[in-house]
């Protein structure tokens, strides 16, 4: 079984197996976290990136992690917020099920998520924190070779609300 923490920081700082990125379904950057991670990790996770040729939501996708302190960037595309009746938690679940499957498929034992979709998608934090938070307990069960799973939050709104939903 494995652990769960919450941090509140920059998560491509974080020095981890992989760091999830809160893509979008082009997978060669935007805004948020997903510039961010394409900013500090340089031209490689783009140039790879390129060569999949996008990612569907509630799907993931890894590449190198460029210059980045960890081994991959797992890239989850989560959905945009469309007021909660299209299926929007079910994908948001998703991509995160399917972040740790590539992360386990790869060998990782410690991965770094952001609060996917919460940004410019629109996705409530208070709900994509339950929806994340339940979603990789449930998964740590069947994948343990993962021994850490990080939320970094960056914002203090963000961070307490997912403290709220942290499973015990």
């Amino acid at each position: 079984m494995g652990r769960i923490e919450l941090l509140q920081g920059d998560i491509t700082k974080q020095e981890v197996d992989a760091i999830v990125n809160a893509a979008n379904r082009g997978l060669l950057g935007g805004g948020g976290v997903d510039g961010a991670i394409h900013r500090a990790g340089g031209p490689a996770i783009r140039e790879e990136a390129r060569l999949l040729g996008g990612c569907e939501t509630g799907d993931a996708k890894a590449t190198t992690a460029g210059d980045l302190p960890a081994n991959y960037v797992i890239h989850a595309v989560g959905p945009i917020w469309q007021g909660g009746d299209a299926g929007e938690a079910e994908r948001l679940a998703s991509c995160h099920r399917r972040a740790l499957e590539v992360a386990d498929e790869l060998g990782c034992r410690t991965v770094a998520f952001p609060a996917i979709s919460t940004g410019v998608y629109g996705f409530p934090v208070e709900l994509a924190a339950k929806v994340a938070l339940g979603t990789t307990h449930v998964e740590l069960e069947t994948h343990a070779g993962i021994e850490e799973v990080r939320f970094v939050l960056f914002s203090d709104a963000d961070f307490q609300a997912f403290q709220q939903h942290l499973p015990s």
